[in-house]
């Protein structure tokens, strides 16, 4: 690898090749440490880190030529192993440096601008001129919008805006090969054949590096009013879902959910709801008048005996940090968390749970089941904590969980992405000829597979 440093130096502005040990080696592992590059004779001792899709295409055309294994990398938030290096051989190729803001026409209400640009930086930006970003996630504070883009993430403003695939109107793209595809439309209709932005949007990095977007950004909402509702069964939660949308309808925001013992590692606060099975946080937003907008939610909120209402800034952050604390909470239990993002319809949420934890309990009686998620666009978060790793426990609960996802033409995947952790279980969501079919556009746009080697495709 010692060559390749010495040509990365020759080919690029010293800027470019980190060679610091902290950086270096905090980029070959995973946020939630789950994953991380093995160490090898030959591994690099650097990272590079372009500022422009110009240097990204001059290192992709070397490294194509020279048959060098790339890993892109935005803010390394992802939770499925896709942002780090797998082999030990692979070039990190850090996004961070490219943080540039090229415009926002608040005509067309669509901001152009780098891959490597944080989220929460967009949405401050967005912020004076009356817009917000379509999406939200607990790492909008450090994880970037290429990234983003390349998993095609959710969060909880799926629901009002839609996926983050469906906001992205154009990108710029460099192949494997160093080629540069510049698809950076701002129209909001363009039916001029192939849409080849889509190939791109949630492929993770596998068929070219993203450098550059141009997001339709929705118009900042003046007013929100947010309530939490405590419920005994899960079928009650199901219920409250179709209550809210005949009484809330194009105002829902968010409608997130999670359980009792998801609530217990979150919060010891009861907020007057008492002990519930059950949590239902429910948002609206609008720019009708405030004291509207509360009528509305107070009408839902009458059909249950348990419920808080939020209408200042403070105690709506306080019910948000409700949910938003159950991953930070996971993450900061002593043990092993087995995390599990799918989709099915929101009816079978509880099933799924409760087929995993029998099933674990009998051998594992020390494991501890949570969910929680989005319950409105059928995405349930499966959390296993167990004191130890045990690949035994990954093992049952993965093949229960994927078996009731088989049967029931559920995702494995609702918006964390394939990575490494999935890509053997692949085949529960997608045929073997859509495989196939995958298999060779991987093959088309990167001949040697030096681009995410190891990622998507198992």
């Amino acid at each position: 690898m010692s060559r390749h440093f010495g040509a990365f130096q020759r080919l690029l502005p010293p800027s470019a090749v980190c060679t610091d040990v902290g950086r270096v080696n905090t980029s070959r592992v995973d946020w939630l440490g789950q994953f991380s590059s093995p160490v090898l004779p030959d591994s690099p001792k650097f990272l590079l880190q372009p500022s422009c899709s110009d240097e990204v295409a001059t290192i992709l055309k070397y490294c194509h030529e020279q048959r060098v294994p790339v890993v892109p990398q935005g803010g390394n938030t992802g939770m499925v192993g896709g942002s780090v290096p797998h082999r030990g051989d692979e070039v990190v190729l850090s996004l961070s440096r490219m943080n540039k803001i090229h415009s926002f026409d608040p005509t067309n209400a669509v901001i152009q601008c780098q891959s490597g640009c944080i989220l929460d930086n967009l949405n401050e930006y967005l912020r004076p001129y009356g817009y917000v970003m379509p999406l939200d996630l607990g790492s909008s504070g450090s994880c970037q919008i290429g990234g983003n883009v390349a998993t095609n993430a959710g969060g909880i403003r799926f629901l009002r805006y839609g996926s983050l695939r469906s906001n992205i109107l154009g990108l710029k793209v460099v192949l494997a090969n160093g080629d540069t595809i510049d698809l950076l439309n701002t129209l909001r209709k363009d039916n001029t054949g192939y849409d080849l932005k889509h190939l791109f949007i949630g492929s993770e990095g596998t068929l070219g590096v993203i450098t550059d977007v141009c997001v339709a950004t929705p118009m900042l909402l003046a007013n929100s009013v947010t309530a939490l509702l405590g419920l005994d069964y899960y079928e009650d939660a199901v219920a409250a879902l179709s209550a809210a949308r005949n009484k809330l309808g194009e105002s829902i925001a968010a409608i997130e959910y999670w359980d009792s013992a998801s609530m217990r590692i979150s919060s010891t606060t009861q907020l007057g709801l008492g002990d519930c099975r059950f949590y239902l946080l429910v948002e609206v937003a609008s720019n009708m008048n405030l004291e509207s907008l509360e009528d509305r939610m107070m009408d839902f909120l009458g059909m249950y005996s348990k419920g808080v209402l939020a209408t200042d800034e403070g105690k709506k952050k306080s019910l948000w940090k409700l949910r938003e604390n159950i991953p930070l909470a996971l993450k900061g239990m002593n043990g092993h968390t087995y995390k599990y993002d799918v989709s099915m319809s929101p009816h079978l949420f509880n099933q799924a749970t409760l087929m995993v934890q029998h099933h674990l309990a009998a051998e594992y009686p020390h494991a501890q089941v949570f969910q929680y998620g989005h319950l409105a666009d059928g995405n349930l978060h499966l959390n296993i904590w167990s004191p130890t790793f045990d690949q035994e426990i990954k093992n049952l609960a993965e093949s229960t969980l994927y078996e009731f996802l088989r049967l029931h033409r559920g995702s494995i995947s609702a918006e964390h992405g394939i990575g490494v952790l999935k890509a053997k279980h692949l085949n529960v969501s997608k045929s073997e000829k859509a495989i196939a079919t995958m298999r060779n556009l991987k093959f088309l746009f990167d001949p040697y597979n030096i681009l995410n080697p190891n990622k998507v495709l198992n």
